[in-house]
């Protein structure tokens, strides 16, 4: 740990847990545009992507343009989903409290959404000031500019950060950045995290361990 100086977690899947709820939500919506899909296959096909990538991909399955306003009762039904039944990943908050390093969020998600995720599950006091959005870029997983522009900004080198990934896309996205990354591991992701070089973990005790961070 003594080489490791900044954190930077993903959100969604990694601090909070919103994954479920956003595909299943996105998979109802886009059934009406004859979508067949299976809840583990959204998760792998669209976590840790940008919503238009997502949106994209769908029709392309479908050969169906989607309408102008898929975006808009999407972000307005999981946002009103997430007030309710979203809550935090275990034991993030315990692990985030073991901390004596710097630490920070870096998202696809914009600001509000990522503000709202961190508010309802009890941890946006840990993260004020220390929020980064694909949004204030332009930049999008698996493009590495997330992590790079949150490392600048945290005021540290790529190689004083580790990033805390679930997903495919967001693992290469650090590599590319040349981040050291961790992924958060289950039945369905493991495998695609390993081989885009993840170092993997089950839980954030786990990676207390890895990190060398228990007393």
């Amino acid at each position: 740990m003594k080489d490791i100086k900044c954190i930077i977690f993903d959100c969604d899947g990694v601090l909070v847990d919103s994954e479920i709820i956003g595909n299943q939500i996105l998979l109802s919506m886009a059934k009406e545009f004859g979508l067949e899909m299976t809840i583990e296959d959204a998760i792998k096909n669209f976590n840790g992507r940008s919503l238009k990538d997502s949106f994209q991909y769908i029709e392309n399955l479908t050969n169906k343009k989607l309408p102008d306003n898929f975006e808009s009762e999407y972000r307005k039904l999981t946002f009103e989903a997430f007030k309710t039944d979203l809550k935090p990943i275990k034991g993030v908050k315990e692990f985030i409290d073991t901390l004596s390093v710097s630490y920070c969020v870096a998202s696809s998600g914009p600001i509000e959404k990522i503000n709202l995720n961190l508010t309802t599950t009890g941890l946006i006091e840990k993260f004020e000031n220390k929020i980064f959005s694909s949004y204030q870029i332009n930049s999008w997983k698996p493009e590495p500019e997330i992590f790079l522009f949150a490392s600048r900004e945290m005021g540290f080198t790529t190689n004083e950060c580790v990033v805390i990934e679930d997903s495919k896309a967001g693992v290469i996205s650090a590599k590319k950045g040349g981040f050291k990354v961790y992924g958060f591991a289950n039945e369905n992701n493991e495998k695609e995290l390993k081989d885009e070089g993840a170092i993997i973990f089950y839980s954030f005790e786990e990676l207390a361990s890895l990190l060398n961070l228990k007393n």
